[in-house]
C-alpha cells in the first residue's frame, strides 16, 4: 500500500491512478472537465475522499462533491471525515451557506443544490474542484452553468451517459481509466465472480426512450408463471441457501417473485422498492445484512449506494442494454471477505451474451469517443436467440416417464434433411408435431391430462418454431406469432383424433 498524509491509505493501483489525475490538475486549465473511470468495488468514493484532502490542502481552496442521492450523500461524508476533511452536507435542512461559511468541503445532493443555487442562497468563497460522483447520469449538467470556472472532475464505474443523446465526451474533455475488473480480480481486490445463464426469449420486450427495456413490457414477460418457476428453478439449482440479491425491472414482478418464494416454503425472503418509506427500507436492508440465507428481491434502488460484502449470489433477473446498470447490479456481489473469495451471477436476460462475461476487457476509452458506435454495435437479442439451445429439464422429462429422450429433435437437422429429400421446409414442423403428439399421447388417457402436458411443452414449442423462422429468413414478429398459433392449433387437433 502507499502511504497519504490522511489517516487513511490507498492501495498502489489508487495511489498511482491519484497522481495521474493531479498531474492533470497541474497541466490543464483550472476550468477543464476530466472524467476517471474504476470499476465498482475499486474504491472510487476512497480516492476522491483523498483527492479533495490533498487538492484543498495543495491549493488552498475549496472542493464540491456532487451526488444524486442522499445515502451516497452520508457514505461521502463519512469517507470524507474518516480522511480528516471537514465537510458539510448540504441537504433539504441546509436552506443557506454564506460566502463566509469555513467549512472546506460540500457534498451535497443535485436537486437540492439547484434549487438553492437557484435561489442564491449558496455562495461558494474560493471553490476550484468539483467532484461529481456517478457522473454517467445526466441530472449533474444543470449544474455546470455555475461552475464555468472551476475543474470539474466526473468519475464513475461505466463512462457512457444514461441519456444517448447526451454522450459524456460533450461534457468532458478527456478519460482517465484506472484499474480493469479483471486486474482487480486477478490481484485480490475483488471476488471472483461465476457466471450462470440461463436462455430467455426476450422478444416480446419493448425498447422505450431512454434505450433499455420499458417496465411495462418487462413486467408480462418476467411477471408470468413460466419466468418465475424458471427463476426459482434456477435458484434452487444455484444458490439454495445462500445470500442472495435478485434485481428486477419492475416493481410488480418483484412483488410476485417474493409471492413465487413465498408459496415455494421459503420464509427467508423480502421485497424492497424505492416507494417504501425510509425506516422501512433501511429494516429489509439490516434484516438483509445479518440472515445468513436471505433472499432479497428488489427494483432498482440497491444498484448504487449499496455495499454489502456477505452477498453470495447476484441474480439479474431482467434484460438491460445498459452496461452500466449490468455492470452496478454484478458489482454488488463483488467486495471480498477472509471467508469470500467467490461470488454467484445468474443471467436471466441474457445479459452476458450481450455485454461479454463481468471480467472481460473492456475498451471505455473507445466507447467514450464512439458511444453511438458501441450501443449499434451490441449483439441484438435475435442474434442471442438464434444460438439458444432447448434442453429439456429433468423435472419435465419426469412428466412424460413413457417416452424417451435420447435424441434432441433438432430442428436445424431434420430441415437439412428434408431439402435433401426435395420436400418443402415446412415438413419439418410437421415431423416436430408428430413428434410432439406422440410423446404426449404416450403419457396420457384423457383429454385434459393431454391438453396440461401441451402447455407443459411450450417452451420448447415456441424454441423450434423460432429456429425454424430463422431457417426460412421469416422472423417478424406477426409471422412467429402465427405460426405458434397455427402449431398449438394443429397440435390440440392431433391431441384429441388420437386420444
Amino acid at each position: 500500500m502507499s502511504g497519504t498524509s490522511s489517516k487513511k491509505q490507498l492501495y498502489d493501483y489508487q495511489a498511482k491512478d491519484l497522481e495521474h489525475i493531479f498531474e492533470r490538475f497541474k497541466n490543464c486549465p483550472p476550468d477543464y472537465n476530466l472524467l476517471y473511470q474504476l470499476p465498482t468495488g475499486g474504491g472510487k468514493t476512497v480516492i476522491f475522499s483523498e483527492i479533495a484532502n490533498r487538492y484543498i490542502r495543495e491549493n488552498k481552496k475549496k472542493v464540491l462533491i456532487l451526488t444524486h442521492r442522499i445515502e451516497l450523500s452520508a457514505q461521502t461524508s463519512n469517507m470524507l471525515t474518516e480522511f480528516g476533511v471537514k465537510n458539510m452536507v448540504i441537504d433539504s435542512k441546509v436552506k443557506e451557506v454564506p460566502a463566509t461559511d469555513d467549512h472546506l468541503c460540500y457534498v451535497a445532493m443535485v436537486e437540492t443544490l439547484n434549487n438553492r443555487l437557484q435561489d442564491k442562497a449558496v455562495e461558494f468563497d474560493s471553490l476550484g474542484l468539483i467532484i461529481v460522483d456517478e457522473a454517467h447520469y445526466n441530472s449533474f449538467r444543470k449544474l455546470f452553468k455555475f461552475f464555468e470556472t472551476q475543474f470539474i472532475l466526473g468519475v464513475t464505474a461505466t463512462p457512457l451517459s444514461s441519456n444517448i443523446k447526451l454522450p459524456m465526451k460533450d461534457t468532458y474533455q478527456e478519460l482517465i481509466c484506472g484499474s480493469s475488473i479483471g486486474f482487480l480480480v486477478k490481484e485480490g481486490f475483488l471476488a471472483k465472480a461465476t457466471t450462470y445463464t440461463y436462455d430467455v426469449g426476450l422478444g416480446s420486450l419493448k425498447v422505450g426512450i431512454n434505450g433499455d427495456y420499458t417496465v411495462k413490457s418487462s413486467e408480462m414477460l418476467y411477471g408470468n408463471i413460466l419466468m418465475q418457476n424458471k427463476l426459482l428453478f434456477a435458484y434452487r439449482e444455484r444458490s439454495e441457501g445462500k445470500k442472495t440479491l435478485i434485481f428486477n425491472n419492475g416493481i410488480n414482478t418483484s412483488k410476485q417473485v417474493f409471492v413465487t418464494f413465498k408459496e415455494a416454503g421459503y420464509e427467508n425472503v423480502r421485497h424492497l422498492d424505492s416507494k417504501m418509506g425510509k425506516p422501512e427500507r433501511h429494516e429489509i436492508i439490516e434484516w438483509f445484512r445479518v440472515t445468513d440465507n436471505a433472499i432479497l428481491t428488489s427494483v432498482g434502488i440497491l444498484t448504487t449506494g449499496f455495499d454489502e460484502p456477505t452477498i453470495q449470489t447476484i441474480v439479474m433477473n431482467r434484460a438491460t442494454k445498459s452496461p452500466t446498470l449490468y455492470y452496478q447490479m454484478i458489482g454488488r456481489g463483488s467486495r471480498q471477505l477472509p471467508n469470500k473469495k467467490e461470488f454467484q451471477v445468474i443471467d436471466l436476460g441474457n445479459n452476458a451474451a450481450r455485454f461479454g462475461l463481468w471480467t472481460a476487457d473492456v475498451d471505455w476509452q473507445k466507447i467514450f469517443k464512439a458511444p453511438d458506435l458501441y450501443l449499434a454495435n451490441l449483439v441484438s437479442d435475435e442474434d442471442i436467440e438464434r444460438k439458444f439451445r432447448y434442453v429439456m429439464s429433468d423435472e419435465l422429462k419426469a412428466m412424460f416417464p413413457n417416452s424417451t429422450f435420447d435424441e434432441q429433435f433438432d430442428i436445424k437437422a431434420e430441415n437439412e434433411k428434408i431439402v435433401s429429400a426435395g420436400l418443402k421446409s415446412s415438413t419439418v414442423l410437421d415431423k416436430s408435431l408428430e413428434q410432439h403428439c406422440q410423446i404426449i399421447v404416450e403419457n396420457s388417457d384423457e383429454i385434459t391430462k393431454a391438453y396440461a402436458l401441451a402447455r407443459m411443452l411450450e417452451d420448447e414449442i415456441h424454441y423450434r418454431v423460432k429456429q425454424y423462422c430463422y431457417l426460412i429468413s421469416k422472423s417478424t414478429r406477426n409471422y412467429k406469432e402465427w405460426l405458434l398459433e397455427d402449431y398449438m392449433s394443429r397440435l390440440k387437433k392431433m391431441i384429441l383424433m388420437k386420444i
